[in-house]
């Protein structure tokens, strides 16, 4: 009776959790008409947030609104157990195609026992993301060439990794930067095959890349920087020959967000709200390869 009683109580709480879900993508829903009428310009308007941890779901509808995409496919790692990503709404309300890959086995088979697995299209991969492998990690799964987006969140290796990144050509790519490192510097953390953001030093602000770093790489890529979001820890790349005329490409000045969460920590890990100066202080004081 007391096991009954315990699946029961299991049953309801999934049923309730497939209700939250549809709730939330049915609030997107009705924000993205809401916001439908934005000029291609103004990104900073565009945010709300579905499944995304900030404000990238609403931009990327947005952006989606402006620019044709050939194939609705996409690549996203760091996704960690994928409930709270870049591309799940994409993947629930447009019905997109994608691979997640992600470092720990326990997230990748958290993912496979979801019923967002079999629902939809999507692909999910366990593998520690480096630049030598990124290519062959995609390709294994069946994927190359033309791609809608490419989400690179790893918290550590994001430049090299897309620098080496070849085998897919994504209309609009989404890149965590590091607003540690200012609008002006051109920097990223030395390359690292091993890198582990939390092992790295134990202040959690050493990993990634500055914003004027990604605009090079992405200028030799083939991308404009065309925004990112208010909470500033995200860039938003299109494609030049994609990108529609009302859509401006900025220098790394005019994106650039300063990034308001804090999440410095001391040695013992606990967190240290240390003031722009002060990280700024430990930051200068490691590591970094200016890039050109």
């Amino acid at each position: 009776m007391f096991l009954a009683t315990l699946r029961a109580g299991a049953a309801r709480l999934r049923s309730i959790e497939e209700r939250c879900k549809k709730i939330q993508e049915a609030l997107g829903r009705i924000e993205g008409r809401q916001l439908g009428d934005l000029p291609a310009s103004e990104i900073h308007k565009s945010e709300f947030r579905v499944f995304s941890q900030w404000g990238e779901d609403g931009i990327l509808q947005h952006l989606l609104r402006h620019i044709t995409i050939s194939r609705r496919m996409f690549v996203e790692f760091g996704v960690e157990n994928y409930t709270e990503s870049n591309t799940r709404y994409l993947l629930m309300k447009d019905n997109w195609a994608g691979l997640v890959i992600d470092g720990d086995t326990k997230n990748i088979d958290f993912i496979k026992n979801e019923d967002v697995y079999w629902r939809y299209n999507l692909k999910a991969d366990t593998a520690f993301i480096t630049r030598e492998n990124i290519n062959d990690l995609i390709r294994r799964n069946g994927i190359s060439g033309e791609i809608g987006l490419l989400s690179v969140d790893i918290d550590g290796n994001d430049y090299w990794v897309w620098e080496a990144l070849d085998i897919v050509s994504p209309s609009i790519v989404i890149v965590e930067y590091n607003a540690r490192f200012g609008l002006k510097r051109a920097v990223t953390v030395p390359y690292d095959p091993s890198f582990v953001r939390t092992t790295a030093h134990h202040s959690n602000i050493y990993y990634g890349a500055s914003i004027a770093a990604l605009c090079l790489l992405g200028k030799r890529k083939g991308y404009s920087l065309v925004g990112c979001n208010s909470a500033g820890n995200n860039a938003f790349f299109v494609r030049e020959e994609l990108r529609p005329i009302n859509l401006p490409k900025l220098t790394p000045a005019e994106g650039f967000v300063r990034s308001q969460f804090r999440e410095s920590r001391d040695a013992g890990g606990a967190l240290a709200h240390l003031s722009e100066v002060q990280e700024e202080a430990i930051l200068d004081k490691l590591p970094l390869v200016e890039v050109s």
